[in-house]
């Protein structure tokens, strides 16, 4: 899948939805190929029970993570990063959105 898909199909969701989350997000990826969690558990190299509280919004994703996550499943690094950062911000209750730009590199 493209990053322009993947980018327009989470503003998708944003709208008809609300914020997706990270968990929302692996859990719709999962269930798209048509896979268990123990099997997607271990595709991620994590255990079916952490997934299991990924998807239900029990625990938080940190940004490493949620890069290593994005590499596994071929997916842009910028959205799962930024949905974990937004997940975060949320659980802590506080009023910011974010946006990632990718780091322009210095010309020496």
């Amino acid at each position: 899948m493209s990053t322009k898909n993947t980018v327009d199909a989470e503003k998708y969701f944003r709208t008809k939805l609300g914020r997706l989350t990270l968990g929302e997000a692996l859990k719709a990826l999962r269930l798209s190929d048509e896979i268990s969690q123990t099997e997607f558990a271990e595709k991620l190299g994590v255990s079916r029970q952490y997934l299991c509280d990924l998807e239900a919004g029990r625990k938080p994703v940190s940004v490493a993570k949620a890069a290593e996550f994005a590499k596994i499943l071929k997916q842009p690094k910028e959205v799962f990063i930024t949905l974990a950062i937004q997940d975060e911000l949320e659980r802590y209750k506080l009023p910011y959105t974010v946006s990632l730009a990718e780091k322009k590199k210095r010309v020496a």
